[in-house]
Formats: C-alpha cells, sequence, structure tokens
C-alpha cells in the first residue's frame, strides 16, 4: 500500500503517488501536512485541501472552480510549472520555489504530478524550510 494509506513513510511529500491522491477522501487530504492543489487539464481548480487554504489565506469556496494559473496562484503562470503541465505527459518533478503572490517571499518545495489516464493533475505544496 502506498504512503496515504496507512504505512509509515518518513516523507509523505515525495513518497505520494498521484492515484492516491485522485483516491483520497477530503478529510484524508485535509490533514495532509502540505498543500494539495487538484486541477484540470483546464487548470480548474477541483481539490484544494485545508492545510494549503490556511497557509495561503484563501478559502475552498473561493478558490474551487477557478483558473488556477491565471485566478489563483498566477506567481506558478511560468515555463517552471504550468507550462510544464502542457509540455509534459507525464510529471512526477519537485523543485524549490519561491511564492510571492500576496506575501513575502516564501521559499517552498513544489511537487508537479500527472499522469496519463488521470484527469486531474497536482501541485503539492511543502512550506517547510529544505534545501
Amino acid at each position: 500500500m502506498g504512503a496515504l494509506i496507512g504505512e509509515k513513510v518518513s516523507n509523505v511529500f515525495e513518497a505520494v503517488r498521484i492515484t492516491e491522491l485522485v483516491e483520497a477522501d477530503v478529510g484524508r487530504l485535509d490533514g495532509l501536512p502540505f498543500g494539495v492543489v487538484g486541477f484540470t487539464s483546464d487548470a480548474l481548480v477541483t481539490v484544494y485541501n485545508a492545510t494549503e487554504s490556511e497557509n495561503a489565506g484563501l478559502r475552498a469556496q473561493r478558490v474551487l472552480g477557478k483558473h488556477f494559473f491565471g485566478e489563483v496562484a498566477p506567481c506558478m503562470n511560468n515555463f517552471m510549472v504550468a507550462q510544464r503541465f502542457d509540455d509534459e505527459d507525464v510529471l512526477d518533478d519537485i523543485i524549490p520555489y519561491v511564492l510571492t503572490l500576496r506575501m513575502r517571499p516564501t521559499p517552498v518545495r513544489l511537487r508537479l504530478l500527472k499522469a496519463p489516464g488521470c484527469a486531474t493533475r497536482f501541485v503539492l505544496i511543502e512550506r517547510r524550510a529544505t534545501n
């Protein structure tokens, strides 16, 4: 079984699989210690967990159904994040990033996830200081 299904994994952020995120219920996603944003191929937000809501200061009701790269996180609408979802058929990469919209510059790690046959794509956001 995987990282969300009860196995002890030292870093769920790095170990969780996209299929586990798709299959997880809202309560399990809300309990994760990092932000989870899921969106369609048109970048419309369908998943926004409680951790990301608290960290970003945006309520899920305000974000769900909005264009992720245009309305929610325009600071990620660039070649490093948004363009990769368009260009790559399979994506599972962790990148250092700095969030800048509506906040003091905040260093984070982003995990970009996209898989064939999976309608939802994900950006995971880990805000703790890491290198």
